[in-house]
């Protein structure tokens, strides 16, 4: 299986041009930095070059104010490569005092979409860096900011779950159905694995609160049909899981979830494929 990790991480291979961009738990974008990622494989792809460079000004022509590499001949065993080289990485625990944060990375054609969850030491929600990447030479373009809209109906879908020991991957069917109550409401149900989960959220601009049950959550809806889906506080000796997903186009969407059990350590990774059925 970590054969098949390294095969999945050289489909991110290339040049990519694109920005980070820092946002509040609150959904507020706060700035903005363009970048280029580089990666390039030698010697038969047993080595692979990374290289950012970040800008701090409005052109890619400028002198990087950041310019980073590293050289991979392996991968750590906190990060998971799926079969279609999007990834799940991030801490393997939760500590108490210490920050905590996870990054997914979707590739799809052309395009990249990554973003990066952070929790300061208190374990609360910090921050979100977005980073939203397009192959050089390519024609291909930013989604619009997610809207409630979008996220309506019925969705059936395939998760595979990954381990952090790279045992098998497993699959199996999802079915999710959103539906709008009244203007401020909406409700979800999620199917799997003959396992039914029903969820109601509170709709506030560019969120979706969950605020029923032990850990409130939030989605917030962001720009190039980004999503994220997180508890505002990690509680210790408590299960949790954080999710970003991306509409990749009208009819398809993926999310990432990375599960933490209940004495913090990363149990699992799952990257669900659904696409709109009604």
């Amino acid at each position: 299986m970590a054969e098949n990790n390294w095969e999945n991480f050289l489909k991110n291979l290339g040049e990519w041009k694109g920005s980070f961009t820092k946002i509040s738990p609150q959904g507020e974008i706060l700035d903005s930095t363009l970048s280029i990622i580089n990666l390039e494989g030698l010697e038969n792809n047993k080595l692979i070059k990374f290289r950012l460079r970040r800008f701090g000004g409005n052109s890619y022509d400028e002198t990087p104010t950041q310019d980073y590499e590293q050289d991979y001949r392996n991968l750590g065993r906190q990060i998971i490569f799926f079969e279609t080289g999007t990834f799940s990485k991030g801490a393997f625990q939760l500590a108490p005092f210490a920050e905590f944060g996870s990054e997914f990375g979707f590739i799809k054609g052309d395009r990249r979409l990554r973003c990066v969850l952070l929790y300061d030491r208190q374990n609360e929600f910090s921050s979100i860096t977005l980073i939203r990447e397009f192959r050089r030479g390519s024609n291909a373009e930013e989604r619009p900011q997610l809207t409630i809209d979008q996220l309506l109906g019925k969705w059936q879908g395939t998760a595979y779950t990954a381990y952090p020991d790279l045992r098998p991957t497993d699959k199996f069917d999802t079915s999710l159905e959103v539906k709008q109550i009244d203007n401020k409401t909406i409700e979800q149900k999620l199917s799997f694995s003959g396992t039914t989960l029903s969820s109601t959220a509170q709709i506030e601009e560019n969120k979706l609160v969950f605020d029923k049950g032990d850990s409130p959550r939030q989605i917030l809806l962001l720009p190039d049909g980004t999503s994220t889906n997180a508890p505002s506080k990690l509680e210790l000796r408590k299960p949790f899981f954080l999710e970003v997903g991306w509409l990749v186009n009208e009819n398809e969407r993926q999310r990432l979830i990375r599960n933490y059990d209940a004495t913090g350590a990363w149990s699992s990774s799952t990257l669900v494929i659904e696409h709109k059925v009604d």
